[in-house]
């Protein structure tokens, strides 16, 4: 059960049975401090202004009209109108007993109650520029994307992923032209392309220092556009060595991006003509020192002029924004997508505005179909300029990985030299992937962050390595009990110290966090709730012997600590993190 919402449903009853206007919200969240109880609801202070009454005699009248007996003990109103709500201790045990029989048999995770109306979600992700190597800045979209994947698809969402390469546009004429170039003075095509990042750097000096050789390029993207089948297929060789690099990058990773996720911009190039066709049949179209422009009042500047959205350049040629206007229509067309997705850097939120606008405009995507622009700030270095290299340059994004799981070997030989070397480099991946992701994931995704190996790889605070141990430390109750968890199922939950309280109503609160983090799109709020967790598994299990306990006691609390390591576990997978039994 979602407790938030049902809390929400039921107080807004009550604030309309107390006179409010209907729909009334009842803004329930969980409570501050423990001595306020469980949740606290704030609704009544903005329906008591729309009153003009006092919000504490409406508060009042509101705690009068509803109905929790079922779930809770305690009902109060406290201060100018909030009112607190504390859950009932057999109700707590009753709902953790439906949990661990359904997460049992969901499997080695916890269950995840499905949404209410699960959607069709379309979500672009990573989407890399081919013909270079992925570097450090692809890798925000790639492990929010897939972390919002992840979560949309657990409850119950029909996810579509598009990872909408870079195939296409003047920098592959100029990459065509490098190749045809190195291709007369008798270069095989293999040795060209041993080293991506090389050819393209050597292909854009080229362009930019050899006015005949950007020429050339220009002229190759015309009969790339045009068709032309000998430059398709070089084009195809490009993004068959591209993409095979990008895979090794998100196996790695352990992202859910596949290929048959690719679809990039020269798939929609067909299209980008009828696109065209589509926005001058509605009357949008304004010719503007010979460009085909959209002009929008709503995307007017600070001044009042109208920004012009470009979707056909003077020469005839299309751009990003053709081709977005492309990808709206068949991802709403034939993916049947109602909500789409893009997780880009917050530099393109004018990008994205325009394209929103314009789409709707011309009846591209329906006011049914949300549209929704993810963006997330940047990753920065010590001096907190964008992350790079000691010399300036850019970091491969492998090479930031393979760092990772180095150190990380170096911390597990630290602390437990005894382990066998494959379990420590098995162990040394999985905390070092992982040490990556949730640094980043335990960010607001708007915020930039610091990037620290220190920070990252610790065993204290909000990290990886804490919850990953967390996990494994509380799988270790079970070995040295010898205990099997199956062996726990049909266990009765007794919920009576203050510290197993704390953490049933943290256990369930796992629903209404993976449905915050779906409609916000904001995986740190699940990071911050793992932590809590396990905050609050460490303050149980201080306070409540389990192993020494006896009978229903026993059983019960070591019924908490399987649910709590399911949660944990399913909550870094849906973060797209491993875990490990033992560390």
């Amino acid at each position: 059960m979602n407790i938030k919402r049902e809390l929400e449903l039921r107080i807004g009853e009550a604030l309309v049975a107390a006179g409010a206007d209907e729909g009334s919200l009842a803004l329930v969240g969980p409570a501050a401090k423990a001595a306020f109880g469980d949740y606290q609801a704030n609704g009544v202070m903005a329906a008591a202004k729309k009153l003009k009454c006092k919000p504490r005699d409406l508060a009042d009248r509101v705690v009068a009209a509803l109905d929790l007996g079922d779930l809770a003990e305690k009902v109060d109103v406290a201060g100018a109108g909030f009112i607190n709500i504390t859950l009932a201790g057999d109700w707590l045990a009753r709902q953790l007993a439906a949990e661990a029989e359904l997460s049992a048999q969901a499997g080695r995770g916890r269950f995840v109650p499905p949404a209410e109306r699960p959607q069709t979600v379309v979500i672009d992700y990573s989407s890399p520029n081919l013909a270079k190597e992925m570097h450090v800045g692809h890798l925000r979209s790639t492990i929010i994307g897939d972390a919002v994947a992840r979560v949309l698809g657990a409850l119950g969402h029909d996810v579509k992923r598009q990872n909408h390469v870079g195939d296409w546009g003047t920098q592959f004429g100029m990459l065509l032209a490098r190749m045809d170039e190195l291709a007369e003075a008798g270069q095989p095509k293999d040795a060209q392309l041993a080293d991506l990042e090389e050819f393209y750097r050597a292909a854009k000096q080229r362009f930019d220092s050899d006015d005949a050789f950007a020429d050339k390029a220009r002229s190759l993207v015309v009969k790339l556009q045009g068709g032309d089948e000998r430059i398709l297929s070089i084009l195809n060789q490009f993004r068959n060595v591209s993409l095979a690099h990008c895979q090794q990058v998100y196996d790695v990773l352990g992202v859910l991006l596949r290929p048959d996720d690719v679809c990039g911009e020269s798939s929609y190039n067909d299209n980008l003509p009828k696109v065209v066709e589509a926005l001058a049949g509605r009357g949008l179209l304004t010719k503007s020192q010979g460009a085909q422009c959209v002009f929008l009042d709503e995307l007017a500047s600070k001044d009042g002029d109208a920004l012009p959205m470009i979707v056909r350049k003077s020469d005839g040629g299309y751009l990003y924004a053709t081709t977005d206007l492309a990808a709206i229509r068949h991802r709403i067309g034939a993916l049947g997508g109602q909500r789409l997705i893009y997780v880009t850097g917050a530099e393109q939120k004018l990008h994205f505005r325009q394209l929103f606008a314009v789409a709707r405009k011309a009846g591209f995507a329906p006011s049914d179909i949300d549209l929704q622009h993810v963006p997330f700030g940047l990753m920065l270095g010590d001096s907190r300029q964008p992350f790079r290299t000691r010399d300036g340059g850019t970091v491969k994004l492998m090479d930031l990985l393979d760092e990772a799981v180095r150190r990380a070997g170096e911390l597990v030989a630290e602390k437990n030299p005894a382990l066998p070397e494959d379990a420590r480099r098995e162990i040394a991946r999985v905390v070092g992937i992982g040490a990556v992701k949730y640094a980043d994931l335990s960010q607001n995704r708007t915020s930039d962050y610091v990037f620290s190996w220190e920070k990252m790889l610790s065993l204290e605070g909000n990290t990886a390595p804490y919850m990953q141990y967390a996990y494994a430390r509380i799988r270790s109750i079970f070995r040295k009990g010898k205990v099997a968890a199956d062996d726990l199922r049909g266990a009765e939950f007794t919920i009576a110290a203050p510290a197993e309280r704390a953490l049933a109503v943290k256990l369930l609160q796992l629903p209404e966090t993976l449905q915050a983090v779906a409609g916000e799109c904001l995986p740190n709020l699940l990071c911050g709730y793992l932590y809590d967790l396990a905050g609050a598994f460490m303050s149980f299990y201080e306070s409540c012997p389990v192993l020494k306990a006896a009978g229903a006691a026993r059983a019960s609390r070591l019924a908490l600590c399987d649910l709590t390591a399911r949660t944990i576990r399913c909550g870094l997978e849906l973060l797209g993190i491993e875990t490990v039994e033992q560390m």
